[in-house]
């Protein structure tokens, strides 16, 4: 199993358009994703951040490979959309997880 780490950063004057989008568009995106086993859609708390709002969404892959696919495709076609919505309003983080141990 390995994970891919997105995390969403959305500045405060567009969070509103943001969180339709989110639960709208982009939760349909994630349900209807292929190379994903599982996923945790996640609105992120912080003290941290004082300016906009963060969420996550942690994707389940069966290996590396599939992750890899993912990423060149699925990914890219993913963050065009919300450049192309949002521009840099959301920025988007990815970050590749390999799991050492695991109890789930």
């Amino acid at each position: 199993m390995t994970l891919l780490s997105l995390t969403f950063h959305c500045e405060a004057d567009a969070l509103s358009q943001w969180k339709m989008y989110l639960k709208n568009e982009l939760s349909e995106m994630i349900g209807n994703l292929m190379d994903a086993e599982q996923f945790i859609l996640s609105d992120i708390e912080s003290d941290m951040i004082q300016e906009g709002k963060n969420y996550n969404l942690l994707l389940f892959f069966d290996n590396a490979i599939i992750r890899q696919q993912f990423i060149k495709s699925e990914l890219v076609n993913l963050e065009e959309r919300i450049t192309a919505k949002f521009g840099t309003k959301v920025l988007l983080f990815c970050t590749s997880l390999n799991p050492m141990k695991v109890k789930i």
